[in-house]
């Protein structure tokens, strides 16, 4: 039996929300965070086990994608929208982390990183967009980068200028589409502490990451999760083409 969390602040009330990468870490955190918020979640992802288990967790409901192939990226898209019946807020937060050197970076890593990273936000952001537009009511698009967009790292070419690129992308998002009422803001974490980085990091790498913020801590998803479900609010209308730092200070501009 499914339980839908009780609702701690109501300002998402009936918003219809598609949250990519869902399933686990940031995006799992996010769909828990606006769903106890009061909206209608739709969890994407290619981890059907973990996303059914989201999804059921938080009284939401989850549809499989592959976001690196075109066809099934805007066709579970536009799935999700029939499913909500529509769509207010897009969170595109689904990504991958991969570490190499920067001479030793193959075109087949590099097109990867950008078909997860970039590519697939723009496909989601071209169907929902046009929902938005083309039912006359706002919206908002919220693309997950990454303080390595900003700052770079040792490691991480490919990761780093596919969240550059986001950021970007983002920008022009929020001129293109700001005369449709619809806004485009991203969140650049800093060192988070998913599932996702879990195997490449040590006790040791920790402790130095933690030392870098003023705050003397790394992140957890529920820090980067409150700066999202405040961008799906009502408070938020009037940001757009902002990439907001979530960095405990590692990064301040």
């Amino acid at each position: 039996m499914t339980t839908t969390p009780p609702v701690t602040n109501a300002r998402l009330q009936n918003k219809r929300i598609i949250v990519t990468g869902g399933a686990r870490g940031i995006g799992a955190a996010i769909a828990a965070r606006v769903a106890a918020d009061g909206a209608d979640v739709v969890i994407l992802d290619l981890l059907e086990e973990q996303g059914h288990a989201t999804a059921d967790r938080i009284g939401g409901r989850f549809v499989r994608v592959d976001l690196s192939d075109e066809a099934d990226a805007r066709g579970q898209v536009g799935a999700a929208i029939s499913t909500l019946g529509g769509v207010d807020v897009l969170f595109n937060n689904a990504g991958i982390l991969r570490f190499s050197p920067l001479l030793d970076i193959t075109v087949a890593d590099w097109d990867a990183m950008f078909a997860i990273n970039t590519r697939s936000m723009l496909l989601a952001t071209q169907v929902a967009a046009k929902w938005m537009i083309g039912a006359a009511r706002p919206g908002k698009i919220i693309n997950m980068a990454s303080m390595g967009g900003k700052s770079g790292g040792a490691g991480q070419a490919h990761y780093a200028a596919s969240k550059a690129a986001v950021i970007a992308l983002t920008r022009v998002t929020a001129l293109e589409l700001g005369r449709e009422s619809i806004t485009a803001n991203c969140i650049c974490p800093g060192y988070v502490l998913t599932e996702m980085g879990a195997s490449t990091r040590t006790a040791e790498d920790v402790a130095e990451w933690s030392s870098y913020s003023p705050l003397g801590r790394l992140a957890e998803p529920d820090d980067v999760a409150g700066v999202a479900a405040f961008l799906a609010s009502p408070d938020a209308d009037y940001l757009t083409g902002q990439a907001f730092n979530v960095t405990g200070g590692m990064i301040m501009h």
